[in-house]
């Protein structure tokens, strides 16, 4: 069976092999809507890549491209693109004129600078551009209105443009893993945010305007160095999950108590020396983490935080432990 002669052919999944090379034959197959070539050896793209014009799904992730050829333009049907984990340093300007792409992850290369065409692609709702090395963002991408999820992590930006306050129908947004010292007002206006990880930068407050992303149901906040927290944290009470963990907080505010619909905090790794009584009132949490601090006692009784499974204290100066656990499932570590 000679391959490049199935020209009916819509869908090709060729992923996990060793292929080291595609044929330039594989421009024959001209009915391909979908191709998978993820897990492979490739190094290059043919240009005869371009002749597969009824592609809307091309994965090529996990691979070893360093260059993408310009005839990846012509593939005008994509709606995804999955560069995922190759050695990418560039884009092809000819990227822009993808504009029916949804989805793409260009995650996992080599990436410094991003090209300005990419503010064409506007009908993106999801871009993952983590894991690269862009140590600053072209305001073009910000014209990227559609966008419900951005992932910029593990990256080299030291500052977030005012523009960012443009993607206003974001529900996802990661930061985490970068070199921010600060963020701009303008990111607040992001109020569709359920999703927010800006962990692992170099803050040393949050502003006040945290307080109107009042439909966030998961933050991460750990791996700064904040010394304290805004009162207006405490009006997220849509907050399922909380990570205040790996900062340089000496107290925890009464008003953790008004997050009440946590069901995961972390808070180890903080210098705390002692945790209000309020944290009693976060009945719904399943995970509570308090270690590596300075406790020398814990304010909860056991009969409280009863549906707790999994509970961290290690590492800390604690002399006596609570007895008479109202729930026999927990997991203490």
């Amino acid at each position: 069976m000679e391959l490049f002669q199935l020209t009916s052919l819509t869908s090709l999944n060729i992923s996990s092999n060793r292929l080291t090379a595609l044929p330039a034959e594989i421009g024959q197959l001209t009915s391909l809507t979908s191709l998978n070539l993820w897990y492979n050896r490739l190094t290059a793209l043919p240009a005869e890549i371009g002749q597969l014009t009824r592609l809307t799904s091309l994965n090529i992730s996990s691979n070893r491209l360093t260059a993408l050829p310009a005839e990846i333009g012509q593939l005008t049907s994509l709606t995804s693109l999955n560069l995922w984990y190759n050695r990418l340093t560039a884009l092809p300007a000819e990227i822009g004129q993808l504009t029916s792409l949804t989805s793409l992850d260009i995650s996992s290369n080599q990436l410094t600078a991003l090209p300005a065409e990419i503010g064409q692609l506007t009908r993106l709702t999801s871009l993952d551009l983590g894991y690269n090395q862009l140590m600053a963002l072209p305001a073009e991408l910000f014209q990227l209105s559609s966008l419900t999820s951005l992932d910029i992590s593990s990256n080299q930006l030291m500052a977030l443009p005012a523009e960012i306050g443009q993607l206003t129908r974001l529900t996802s947004l990661n930061l985490g893993y970068n070199q921010l010292t600060a963020l701009p007002a303008e990111l607040f206006q992001l109020t569709n945010l359920t999703s927010l990880d800006i962990s692992s930068n170099r803050l040393t407050a949050l502003p006040a305007e945290i307080g109107q992303l009042t439909r966030l149901t998961s933050l991460g906040i750990s791996s700064n160095q904040l010394t304290a927290l805004p009162a207006e944290l405490f009006q997220l009470t849509s907050l399922t999950s909380l990570n205040l963990g790996y900062n340089q907080l000496m107290a925890l505010p009464a008003e953790i108590g008004q997050l009440t619909s946590l069901t995961s905090l972390s808070i180890s790794s903080t210098q705390l020396t002692a945790l209000p009584a309020e944290l009693a009132q976060l009945t719904r949490l399943t995970s509570l983490g308090i270690s590596s601090n300075q406790l020398t006692a814990l304010p909860v009784k056991s009969d409280q935080l009863t549906r707790l499974t999994s509970l961290g204290i290690s590492s800390n100066q604690l002399t006596a432990l609570p007895t008479k656990s109202a729930n026999s499932r927990i997991y203490v570590n």
